[in-house]
C-alpha cells in the first residue's frame, strides 16, 4: 500500500509542480488512493448516513425515509454508537431524517462531538433548508463541514405539488445557500428527479447558487417505504420516470461541473445507512440488522446488503472537508474539482 501512496505522491508532485507539493490537491490525490486500498481491503464504515430522527416537517410524496417512529436515541446513547463507529473506521458522518433540524440541540451537539472528540474528518448534514438558521450555525457552524439542502425543482407550484413544503422553500433553499457562504461551509444541492421535475431546466439557478456537488438522483421506490403496500406510508408509483426520461434530464445538465447523477441502480446498496436505533438498512431487502449498540459493527453489517465496489463507482470518496474558501467553489467557479461532490 505504501508503494502505491508514493507513486500517487510522485505523479501529484509532477503534475502540481515541485512548489506545490503540499497543497491541498496533492494531500487529496494520496488521500484518495489510500482510501480505496484500504476500502478494497477491509469492509470499513468509512462514510455513513446516520438518519437521527424519521420526523419532517415536508411531506415529499417520494420520501424513501418515512415517519414510520418519532423515536430518537439519548444524547450519550448516539455518542456511543458514534465512538463505535469511529473506532471500526468511520472518516465521515452524514446526518439526515426525515428533517434533522426537527431535533437541532441533538444533532448541534453530535455535530460537535463528532469534531471535537472524535476528530472525524468530515461531518456534513441533509436538510429542506427550512429550519436552518443563522443562531444555530453561529453556535454549531464550525463543526460542519457540509450542508446539503433538497432542491426538486425552482418553481414554487412544482414544490408544493412535490410536497416540499407550501410556496417559499425556494426562500429557505437561497437562505441556507447564504448562510453556508457566510460560515465556510461547502454547499450541496440533492434534487430528485421525478415525474412532475423531469423536463425542468435547471442551469440557470444552479449557475446562481454555485453548490460545490449537485447530486440528481433517479426517483426511487422502496416497497418497504414508499411503495404503497401495507408497510409503507408513501406510494411513489405517481412519481417515477422512465430512464429515457431521467437521461433527458441529466443530458440538459451535464455541463455543469458539479453535476453529479444516481439512477436506480447506483443507489441500490451503494449507501452505508443507520437508522434511528443505530440499525443498519437494507433498503432493497427490507432488512435491518441488531443495533450496533448491541453486536459489533462487523457482525451487524453482515446482516446487510452493502456493495463497496458500487460505494467506489459513484465517486463517494472525495474531498469532503471544509476550508476557507469553500464559498468560492461551484458549478460557477472555474477552479472547482472535477471530483467534488
Amino acid at each position: 500500500m505504501r508503494l502505491f501512496i508514493f507513486i500517487a505522491f510522485m505523479v501529484a508532485i509532477f503534475i502540481l509542480g515541485p512548489c506545490e507539493w503540499i497543497s491541498r490537491k496533492c494531500e487529496y490525490i494520496i488521500f484518495v488512493v489510500e482510501t480505496k486500498i484500504l476500502r478494497r481491503r477491509s469492509k470499513k464504515p468509512i462514510s455513513v448516513n446516520y438518519h437521527l430522527t424519521r420526523r419532517c416537517n415536508y411531506a415529499c410524496g417520494f420520501c424513501f425515509h418515512t415517519a414510520k417512529t418519532s423515536n430518537t436515541l439519548s444524547l450519550e446513547d448516539a455518542m456511543i454508537g458514534l465512538a463505535i463507529l469511529k473506532d471500526a473506521g468511520m472518516r465521515k458522518l452524514n446526518f439526515a431524517g426525515g428533517e434533522p433540524f426537527l431535533e437541532k440541540e441533538l444533532l448541534g451537539e453530535l455535530m460537535k462531538f463528532c469534531k471535537e472528540a472524535l476528530k472525524l474528518e468530515s461531518v456534513s448534514v441533509v436538510t429542506n433548508g427550512s429550519l436552518v438558521t443563522d443562531a444555530f450555525l453561529k453556535k454549531y457552524g464550525q463543526y460542519l463541514d457540509i450542508m446539503a439542502v433538497s432542491c426538486d425543482s425552482f418553481n414554487d407550484r412544482t414544490n408544493a405539488l412535490i410536497g416540499r413544503g407550501t410556496g417559499k422553500h425556494l426562500v429557505h433553499v437561497r437562505r441556507a445557500a447564504a448562510l453556508c457562504q457566510k460560515y465556510g461551509i461547502k454547499f450541496k444541492l440533492n434534487t430528485v428527479v421525478n415525474k412532475y421535475n423531469w423536463n425542468e431546466n435547471m442551469n440557470q439557478y444552479i449557475q446562481e447558487l454555485k453548490p460545490f456537488r449537485w447530486k440528481c438522483f433517479q426517483c426511487l421506490q422502496l416497497a418497504s417505504e414508499n411503495g404503497g403496500g401495507d408497510e409503507s406510508l408513501r406510494d411513489v408509483s405517481e412519481y417515477l420516470i422512465t430512464d429515457s426520461q431521467f437521461k433527458e434530464f441529466c443530458d440538459r445538465h451535464k455541463h455543469n461541473k458539479c453535476f453529479l447523477p444516481e439512477n436506480n441502480l447506483a443507489m441500490i446498496n451503494s449507501y452505508l445507512i443507520l437508522d434511528e436505533s443505530m440499525c443498519f438498512l437494507d433498503k432493497d431487502a427490507k432488512v435491518k440488522s441488531q443495533s450496533i449498540l448491541d453486536v459489533s459493527v462487523q457482525e451487524a453489517l453482515k446482516e446487510v446488503r452493502w456493495d463497496t465496489d458500487q460505494f467506489l463507482a459513484r465517486d463517494a470518496i472525495y474531498d469532503w472537508q471544509r476550508n476557507a474558501k469553500a464559498h468560492k467553489q461551484g458549478c460557477g467557479d472555474d477552479k472547482q474539482a472535477k471530483n467534488l461532490e
